[in-house]
């Protein structure tokens, strides 16, 4: 059974190198580059060309990363989303259920398929970058990490979600307690 939902890419988080790393307490590195493209490529078992996870073996089946805007909202309030540095921030999407799961999301372009893998769990730089008690209040809810399947352009804008999973969007910004895929 294919179920379509209709959703929102709030916008892309794309970044050749990592910022935050060391102790939080030293600051994130000011000289990493941070892109919120209008579009991305994504690239089969790869990630998003450009991305500082694109193409690293240890993350094939982690290369994009999905968050829920409603979530991030619950627990940084109006911090910006780019914060968090997950790659495609949406609106509308119920992002647990879909761990394990195949899923399609496209955006105009054709449907661009991905697997959900783990959760994407918050770092103690949260509470540097979006204040004290974000990390805590991300716990359960810091996202999705995906594994591309398939190769194609995603935009920013109106999105539809494929899957064979009932979401509920009024559960985007949830807390759930399960650490593992549920495949």
């Amino acid at each position: 059974m294919e179920l379509r939902y209709d959703v929102e890419i709030v916008t892309f988080v794309v970044s050749p190198a990592h910022a935050y790393f060391g102790r939080p307490k030293d600051g994130p590195a000011a000289d990493v580059p941070t892109e919120t493209p209008s579009s991305v490529e994504i690239i089969a078992d790869k990630g998003i060309r450009g991305d500082r996870f694109f193409g690293v073996r240890a993350h094939t089946e982690a290369a994009v990363t999905f968050l829920a805007l409603e979530a991030w909202e619950a627990a940084a309030g109006d911090v910006d989303p780019v914060v968090a540095r997950r790659n495609v921030v949406v609106r509308g999407l119920e992002l647990d259920p879909l761990r394990g799961r195949e899923f399609s999301v496209d955006t105009g372009d054709g449907p661009v398929r991905f697997r959900g893998g783990r959760p994407a769990h918050p770092c103690a730089w949260m509470d540097t970058m979006a204040g004290e008690g974000a990390r805590k209040a991300l716990i359960g809810r810091g996202g999705l990490r995906a594994q591309p399947l398939t190769s194609g352009t995603l935009r920013v804008g109106r999105a539809s979600i494929v899957t064979d999973i009932e979401l509920d969007a009024t559960r985007a910004a949830a807390q759930v307690k399960r650490a593992q895929p549920l495949g």
